[in-house]
Order: C-alpha cells, then structure tokens, then sequence
C-alpha cells in the first residue's frame, strides 16, 4: 500500500511528522482522535502518546492495542484523498 507510514517523529502537543512509503509527508495533529469516550481518549497521557510505534505500515500504541489507519493518517498529514487503498490520481 503506498500510503504505509515509513517514518515518524514526535513534534510537539499531540504533532507528530509522517513520512509514507509513496514519498509523501506531512504533520498530522491527532488531538481530535482523543475526544472523551473514544478507545483513544487514553492517549491524553503525553507520555503515552510519545511512546507510538510503527507496526504494519500504521503507529501503534500499547504494543499494538492501539492504532489508527494509515489511511485516515495519510489523509491526514497530506491533505490527499485515498480511493481504493491508493492516493487519488494515483493508477495501481
């Protein structure tokens, strides 16, 4: 999949920069995916949050328990639209 997270570095605040596998990047502030009541709501905890992992193309937290998709990360950090696992206007 070319929107696979390849790379990632912590910024500031809940910030971190994205680098994919088809050369995009970008940041990408994950704040909202923490709203109250959300599976991700315990990512509050700053060090918590620091501590992402890249497991399966996607960051991870809690040795896996935790994720979000690398779709909705490549969106995201890019600004792209992803049809069909492939950024738009990319052909497969």
């Amino acid at each position: 999949m070319l929107f696979e997270v390849t790379t990632a570095r912590y910024l500031k605040d809940y910030q971190i920069e994205l680098h994919f596998e088809d050369g995009a990047s970008g940041t990408v502030d994950l704040a909202h995916h923490m709203e109250q009541g959300t599976i991700l709501e315990q990512l509050r905890d700053k060090n918590l949050f620091k501590s992402f992992q890249i497991e399966y193309g996607t960051l991870t937290w809690k040795n896996g328990e935790l994720d979000i998709a690398p779709e909705t990360l490549y969106v995201e950090a890019t600004g792209r639209e992803v049809t069909y696992g492939h950024p738009a206007g990319l052909a497969s």
